[in-house]
C-alpha cells in the first residue's frame, strides 16, 4: 500500500472512526462455521463437535451467531445474507462450507471446498470472494471415509484429490458487495460454467435473521415480507427496516421460519415452516415445505436454470434502508468506482507479483472479520427455549468466566471455518498488518482484549474459547506497542493499554513464577506439540519444568511495557517509577535465564537455551532440545538511545544505583552494552544472550542442516530427522522427532505441528529482534549465512534474508509453481490455468522442507504478516523498529 492512503476511502476511514457515518456497520462479518463450535454446544462431555455436527447445522436454528457462504451481515449478526446453491446433483442445498471435525480429520477439523478471498477495503465498501461449485455430486461420504482410512503419518484427502476439477466441470462463483452507502450495498453474484457441456444451476441468494426471539433474551419478533415480485421488506426492532431488491423478474421469492426442525432431528412435530424448508423445496421437491403466505424469518429468491460451456449469468441485488425507487439505475457507476477506489487505496511501488500477493492477504485478512457473540453465564444456564443442558454441562469448561465474560464484538477470526472462535494470540498479530490499512479498528481491537468484560477480575486474558484460562504467550503489550508505533503514535491509546497490561503482567507474576524464581512454567504457551511433554497438564512425578520460552516471553514483556513507560514518562514523570520496575524485573529474569551452574537455562557446552526438569524443587536437568523453545530468548531484546536515556533523569539515576549496587546481577549477562569504545554511549541494550551467546545460537539458528529452511525458520531442528532425541523417564522413553508437515499423531490433543514446520508469528519476531540486534551492533557484528558458507553478513541483511525466505512461499517461479501449492492436485493448475494461477491461500503454517501450505487454509490472520515480507528491502527507521 502507497504511503498516503487515496482519498475516497480514507474519507469513509475518517468519517467512521468520528462516528460520523458508520461505515462498518455491514461487512463479511458471517461465519463459514457456527455448528460444532463451543457456542453451541449444550453437552455434558463438552464435545463439541458430536453435539451439533454438519448433518444438523441446515435443521438447527443457531442460539450465538449464524453461518453461510460467503455472507454478509450487520456487526451483531442480526439481518443475515448468503448464497446458497444446487447442482440438480447434491443431496442435500449447498448453504454453507462442508469440512470435517476434529475427530472425523486425520490431522484435525478440516474445510473441504475451494473458496478464495480476493478483496477488501477495511470499510468493506468494496468486497470479493470467489467459490468454485462442482458440477458433480459433491463427495461428502467419500471426503469423510477417506479421511477416517488415512492415518496421521498420511496427507489429507482434499476435495481436489477426488477428481471433481479435472475436466473444469465446476462453477466458478463471484460474489461482489459494493457500498453505495453505510446503509446500502449493493450486491452482484457473478456465476461462470467453466465447463465443456451445458450444466444446470439453482442460485438462491438468501436473507435471513439470527434467531434471538426463540431463546427468550431479546424481545421482538422481525420479519420478512415480500412487498412486490422482485423486492422484499425486512423489519427488525433494533436494526430497522430494509429492503432486499432483486433485478430481474425470473426467479421467485421463498419463505421460512429459522426455527429449528424437531420433527428431524428430535422426533417431535414442527410448529410451523423450519429452518431447512428450502432444502425440502428444492432438493426434495416438497412444495408444503415453505410457507404458504411470503412472508417469514428467512427468504430466498429462487432462481433455476442451463448455464451452457463459458456462458455467464449475472444477478444483482441492493439491500438497503431507505426508499429507492431505482435501486439498479446507478448500479454500474456505484460498482464502477468502489472497485476503482480499493485499486487506488492498494496502489503500491511493489511490481505486480508481490503487489497481487499483498492485496489477496489484506483481502484475506479483512474477509475473516467475524461476529462473535459469547455470554458464558447465559451459555452455562442453558437457553429458555430448549431443554436445559445435563449437569455435567455447567462444569465442563470456562465457569471460572461466568461472571464476567461477556462478547457481542466483530473480532478478527484465526480462520472463520477452522478457527471461527476468539484466540488472544492470533489476535495479536493479526492488529500489525491491520495497523498498516485501519489503524482505527487495530487499537480497538487489542483495547477490547483488555477491557473489563473480556480480562478476567484477576488480570488474566482470556485464551481461547476452548479453555479461555489456558495460557498463550504474552505478546498483548508487545501488539499494542507496534500499533502505536505504526498508526500514529496515540498517546491515550498507549497509555489505556498500559493501566491494563499493568493488571495482566502482574497475573503472570504471581500465577506463573510460583517458586519465585523468575523461572516460568507459562502452559502449552501455543506452541502446541513442540516439547516432549504435555505443558499444559501436571508433568509425570511432581516434577516441575522451567521454560525457556515461558521466561523469555516474560523477558519479552518486561522490555516491551519498559519501552512503552519511557514513552509515556516523556509528557507524565511519574512513569519513569514504573519503568525502574520493569528494568529490574527484566535483570532479574535475564539473571534467571543465563546463570552459569545451578538454575540457568543456558546450556554452555551446546550453546542453546533449554527448557530445564526438576523434581519436587530439586536440581534441574536440561532437557537437550533444540527448538523454537531455545530461540525465544532471543526476541527478548530492547535498545534504548542514549538520549531517551538523559531525558529521565530519575530513571538513568535508579537504573545506575541499581547494576552498581548490584554486581551479582550485572557480572556474568549482557543486559546493558556499550557499543562505542572509549567509555562513550549513544545507545543501551537490554537482552537475554551475550554477544558471544547470541553468535553461537545464531551458528544453529542459520544452519540449513537446522533450523534455516528454503522458506524461513524451522520449528524444530531437521537434526532430528534421522535422529529422534530421546528422554527415558520413569521406566518411558519420550521422543520428539522432526516432521515438517502435519503432525503423524495427535500428540497431545493438539491438530496443528509445531515439530518442524514454518510457522510465521515467531518468524515475523524474529525478523523484528534482528533489526534491533542490529541498530544496536551495526557493521561490526557479522554472522555466515547459511552458517559453514563462508559467506558473511549483518544482522539486518539475515532479517531481509528472512523475509525473502517468507516471501518466497507465495512467489511463482520460472514455471508459475509457488511453493504453497508443492504436491497438490491443484498445483498445475495454480501455476498455469487462467482461472486458478492468481488464486491464493494462506495457510496456518507451511512444510519445513517444500513450503506446502499446512493446517488452516484460510488462516491469513498472522500470515497476513508476508505483507511486511513482500515489501523487502524497504529501510526502517530506528523508531519503527
Amino acid at each position: 500500500m502507497s504511503p498516503t492512503t487515496p482519498a475516497a476511502e480514507a474519507e469513509r476511514l475518517r468519517q467512521d472512526a468520528r462516528r460520523e457515518q458508520n461505515w462498518k456497520r455491514w461487512g463479511p462479518y458471517l461465519s463459514e462455521r457456527q455448528w460444532g463450535t463451543v457456542r453451541e454446544d449444550y453437552s455434558a462431555d463438552g464435545d463439541a463437535w458430536r453435539y451439533f455436527p454438519h448433518e444438523a447445522a441446515r435443521s438447527r436454528a443457531y442460539r450465538w451467531g449464524e453461518d453461510g457462504l460467503l455472507g454478509w451481515t450487520d456487526r451483531q449478526c442480526r439481518l443475515c445474507f448468503a448464497l446458497a446453491l444446487w447442482n440438480e446433483r447434491d443431496p442435500i442445498l449447498k448453504e454453507r462450507l462442508f469440512g470435517l471435525s476434529n475427530p472425523q480429520g486425520n490431522h484435525g477439523e478440516d474445510v473441504k471446498e475451494c473458496y478464495y478471498y480476493l478483496d477488501s477495503t477495511p470499510t468493506h465498501s468494496w468486497a470479493r470472494a470467489l467459490y468454485k461449485y462442482p458440477q458433480a455430486a459433491f463427495p461428502y461420504e467419500a471426503l469423510v471415509a477417506e479421511n477416517a482410512a488415512r492415518g496421521g503419518a498420511e496427507r489429507e484427502y482434499e476435495l481436489e484429490d477426488t477428481g471433481i476439477f479435472d475436466e473444469e466441470r465446476y462453477f466458478d462463483c463471484f460474489v461482489e458487495y459494493a457500498k453505495a452507502g453505510a446503509e446500502d450495498t449493493l450486491i452482484t453474484l457473478r456465476i461462470i460454467n467453466r465447463g465443456p457441456e451445458a450444466a444446470p444451476l439453482h442460485l438462491l441468494p438468501t436473507l435471513w435473521f439470527r434467531n434471538t426471539w426463540s431463546w427468550g433474551r431479546e424481545p421482538g419478533r422481525p420479519v420478512l415480507e415480500a412487498d412486490s415480485a422482485q423486492s422484499l421488506r425486512a423489519e427488525h426492532p433494533t436494526l430497522g427496516r430494509f429492503r432486499l431488491v432483486v433485478e430481474g423478474a425470473d426467479g421467485e421469492w421463498l419463505f421460512t421460519e429459522n426455527e429449528t426442525n424437531t420433527e428431524r432431528l428430535f422426533g417431535t412435530p414442527n410448529a410451523g415452516p423450519v429452518k431447512d424448508a428450502f432444502h425440502d423445496r428444492v432438493v426434495s421437491g416438497v412444495e408444503a415445505a415453505v410457507a404458504p403466505q411470503p412472508r417469514g424469518t428467512k427468504a430466498a429468491w429462487w432462481w433455476r436454470g442451463t448455464l451452457g460451456p463459458g456462458e455467464e449469468r449475472v444477478l444483482r441485488l441492493r439491500l438497503f434502508a431507505g426508499e429507492n425507487d431505482a435501486p439498479f439505475a446507478d448500479a454500474d457507476a456505484i460498482t464502477t468506482a468502489r472497485r476503482a477506489e480499493a485499486d487506488a487505496f492498494y496502489s503500491s511501488p511493489l511490481p505486480p507479483e508481490k503487489a497481487a500477493i499483498s492485496r489477496q492477504a489484506y483481502g484475506g485478512l479483512l474477509w475473516s472479520k467475524q461476529f462473535y457473540h459469547y455470554i458464558v453465564e447465559e451459555w452455562l444456564e442453558g437457553d429458555p427455549a430448549q431443554p436445559p443442558p445435563p449437569p455435567g454441562h455447567a462444569t465442563v469448561r470456562n465457569t471460572e468466566w461466568r461472571h464476567h465474560l461477556y462478547t457481542r464484538d466483530v473480532l478478527s477470526m484465526p480462520d472463520k471455518w477452522e478457527y471461527p472462535w476468539f484466540a488472544a494470540w492470533d489476535l495479536a498479530f493479526h492488529m500489525l498488518p491491520f495497523a498498516r490499512v485501519d489503524g482505527a479498528f487495530a487499537q480497538r481491537q487489542l483495547r477490547l482484549l483488555l477491557r473489563e468484560w473480556y480480562l478476567h477480575p484477576n488480570g488474566q486474558m482470556p485464551a481461547y474459547e476452548w479453555n479461555f484460562s489456558d495460557v498463550n504467550p504474552p505478546v498483548h503489550a508487545w501488539a499494542c506497542w507496534r500499533v502505536y508505533k505504526i498508526a500514529g503514535r496515540d498517546r491515550f491509546f498507549l497509555e489505556r493499554c498500559f493501566q491494563k497490561l499493568l493488571l495482566n503482567f502482574t497475573w503472570w507474576v504471581n500465577r506463573k513464577d510460583v517458586a519465585g524464581k523468575s523461572l516460568f512454567s507459562g502452559g502449552f504457551l501455543g506452541l502446541d506439540n513442540i516439547g516432549l511433554f504435555d505443558r499444559s497438564q501436571p508433568l509425570p512425578g511432581c516434577r516441575e519444568l522451567e521454560q525457556a520460552d515461558g521466561t523469555a516471553w516474560m523477558a519479552f514483556y518486561c522490555g516491551t511495557m519498559l519501552a512503552m513507560a519511557l514513552e509515556l514518562a516523556k509528557e507524565n514523570p511519574a512513569y519513569e517509577d514504573i519503568a525502574s520496575k520493569f528494568f529490574e524485573h527484566y535483570i532479574q529474569i535475564v539473571d534467571a535465564m543465563n546463570a552459569i551452574g545451578g538454575e540457568g537455562l543456558w546450556d554452555e557446552e551446546d550453546g542453546f537455551y533449554y527448557d530445564h526438569l526438576s523434581v519436587d524443587g530439586g536440581p534441574s536437568v536440561p532437557i537437550r532440545v533444540r527448538s523454537l523453545v531455545g530461540v525465544i530468548p532471543l526476541l527478548a531484546v530492547e535498545v534504548v538511545e542514549e538520549g531517551a536515556m538523559r531525558a529521565f533523569p530519575g530513571f538513568r539515576k535508579r537504573a545506575a544505583w541499581f547494576v552498581e549496587n548490584r554486581p551479582d546481577l550485572a557480572a556474568h549477562i549482557a543486559c546493558l552494552e556499550r557499543n562505542a569504545p572509549g567509555g562513550s554511549c549513544s545507545m543501551r541494550m537490554l537482552s537475554i544472550p551475550s554477544r558471544e551467546r547470541l553468535e553461537r545460537v545464531l551458528r544453529v539458528l542459520l544452519d540449513e542442516a537446522e533450523f534455516l529452511s528454503p522458506h524461513g525458520i524451522r520449528s524444530l531442528s531437521k537434526a532430528y530427522e534421522k535422529h529422534p532425541y530421546t528422554l527415558p523417564l520413569d521406566g518411558e522413553n519420550h521422543q520428539i522427532g522432526y516432521e515438517p508437515g502435519e503432525s503423524p499423531g495427535r500428540m497431545f490433543g493438539g491438530n496443528s505441528n509445531w515439530r518442524g514446520p514454518i510457522w510465521f508469528p515467531i518468524n515475523y519476531l524474529l525478523i523484528e529482534a534482528l533489526e534491533r540486534y542490529h541498530h544496536f551492533y551495526g557493521e561490526s557484528f557479522k554472522v555466515e549465512l547459511p552458517t559453514g558458507s563462508g559467506h558473511w553478513v549483518t544482522l539486518g541483511e539475515v532479517a531481509r534474508e528472512l523475509e525473502r525466505r517468507l516471501a518466497s512461499l507465495f512467489l511463482p517461479n520460472a514455471r508459475g509453481h509457488r511453493p504453497i501449492h508443492h504436491g497438490t492436485a491443484l498445483a498445475g493448475k495454480y501455476a498455469t490455468h487462467p482461472n486458478w494461477r492468481e488464486l491464493l491461500l494462506f495457510h496456518e503454517y507451511f512444510h519445513g522442507n517444500t513450503g506446502r501450505g499446512l493446517g488452516a487454509s484460510h488462516q491469513t490472520g498472522w500470515t497476513a504478516l508476508v505483507t511486511r515480507c513482500l515489501q523487502n528491502g524497504h529501510s526502517k527507521a530506528p523508531s519503527d523498529l
